[in-house]
């Protein structure tokens, strides 16, 4: 009888180390780019290691900038993530900030642009580039994280650092270097991810003047219909009457909303309508069923979008996204936890270092609706919750930070992810700098420079 074999002891090994920064990135994402660009001053040297062949995470997957605007259309998001959109504006790949009755703002952007910009803007901060370079885990003195493993086509190596910033959106530095972590709602159901797919020759004007000239047919989710008359770009959330006869017509639909946003390409629309319930975006297996699922619901949607949504009549294929848009994985549990009435009460904190005004918006773990609630106007992200329990030299941003599952709803978009990254990284510098810790930084001097620099803060 073969003895079943659960573990293998892996024999201890000398690990090259590749390099020694002050500040090392983990995550090339939207607040990984930003917070490389904050902390490449002063002359430290500063790494990113991303394990994709290129920058721009959830930028590149066809998915609008949500979050640049406020509740009342101020804006509310500025400094770097804003210079970041100037750059790609630049190139005509980049929307004004529109504001959109349903997600405050959109801004859309070009993803392969995306890409060019951030290699770019971090080749010309003197930012070190490890693409193609996976984290595999942390190397630690007691409670001092001093560095990360990396696995590429070179092996496994080592990465010192001074200090670490988590911008994995998974929280996987923070995980593995014993920061408590949760996961989901009570029953540790998360939020459903989206593969994003964009189709051509669509006639977008067609969709447009159809939804602003017949309100009662096609309903659309909190959007007034003269929005659509007074836009050639813009986002559709809704279309509910027609998914519903789809479905009585026998087709097969993940999610009770159609969800279109407009390109900035002439004729191209990209679907945000594909949804895996159950997947969990910390296990390989669960994300390539999820992977596969998608695509499989993608045949349905085109098919829909064929046969009853006006301007597809003639619309194809384009492309689809080069991963699994995760909307929540793990969270760390930090010195302050967000908490949803925070969002509500829009409250403001002594140690705010972002701004942000995206309501709560929960896609359901179970079913394929979703729930929000808007605060009226903004809420500070304090930089408590980008510090985590039990570790040091290790300060966290983007989704991950200490929220509950209901605030991280709020503050899971990217605008202010971005500008979570930028304090992140300039409070990183000042504590390589200062040569103490990410938790004993004094956050006022912190905010000072923030603001000093172009960033909005509630004062």
């Amino acid at each position: 009888m073969i003895q079943e074999i659960n573990f293998i002891e892996e024999v201890g090994k000398r690990v090259p180390v590749r390099a020694k920064v002050d500040i090392l990135i983990v995550g090339g994402g939207p607040a990984g780019i930003i917070a490389a660009m904050a902390a490449a001053e002063d002359g430290l040297t500063v790494a990113l290691i991303e394990n994709r062949s290129f920058l721009g995470g959830n930028m590149t997957i066809g998915l609008p900038i949500l979050g640049f605007l406020g509740q009342k259309k101020n804006q509310i998001i500025k400094g770097l993530p804003q210079k970041f959109i100037d750059r790609l504006a630049e190139r005509d790949a980049a929307s004004e900030h529109r504001p959109c009755p349903l997600h405050m703002s959109i801004t859309l952007v070009e993803p392969e642009a995306v890409k060019a910009v951030a290699f770019d803007m971090l080749r010309e901060k003197g930012v070190e580039l490890y693409l193609y370079t996976s984290f595999a885990d942390v190397i630690m003195e007691k409670n001092q994280l001093k560095g990360v493993i990396i696995e590429s086509k070179s092996g496994r190596e080592a990465i010192l650092a001074k200090t670490v910033i988590d911008c994995t959106g998974d929280a996987d530095v923070a995980y593995r270097a014993g920061v408590p972590c949760e996961q989901g709602n009570e029953q540790g159901g998360v939020q459903p991810p989206t593969l994003m797919f964009s189709m051509a020759n669509v006639d977008t004007e067609k969709l447009r003047m159809s939804i602003a000239q017949e309100p009662r047919t096609y309903l659309t989710d909190f959007i007034p219909n003269d929005y659509f008359g007074q836009n050639r770009q813009f986002i559709v959330v809704g279309l509910r009457s027609l998914i519903q006869k789809a479905r009585e017509d026998g087709y097969r639909l993940p999610t009770d909303r159609t969800i279109v946003i407009t390109g900035l390409k002439q004729g191209e629309a990209w679907i945000n309508m594909t949804r895996v319930n159950g997947v969990d975006g910390t296990d390989p297996a669960s994300l390539t069923e999820g992977e596969y699922q998608a695509r499989k619901q993608i045949e349905d949607i085109i098919q829909y979008l064929n046969a009853y949504v006006p301007g597809f009549e003639d619309a194809f294929l384009a492309r689809t996204a080069p991963f699994l848009g995760i909307r929540e994985t793990r969270r760390i549990v930090g010195a302050y936890v967000m908490t949803r009435e925070d969002i509500l009460s829009c409250r403001k904190f002594d140690d705010g270092i972002a701004v942000a005004s995206y309501p709560l918006d929960i896609h359901h773990p179970v079913g394929g609706d979703c729930t929000l609630e808007w605060s009226g106007d903004c809420y500070d992200i304090p930089y408590r919750s980008l510090l985590p329990l039990n570790v040091e030299n290790l300060l966290v941003a983007g989704r991950s930070i200490s929220t509950t599952h209901e605030a991280m709803s709020a503050i899971r978009v990217m605008a202010p992810c971005m500008a979570m990254g930028e304090a992140a990284g300039r409070a990183a510098r000042m504590a390589v700098k200062e040569r103490i810790q990410p938790s004993q930084v004094n956050v006022e001097k912190l905010r000072e420079e923030l603001l000093t620099e172009g960033a909005y803060l509630r004062v």
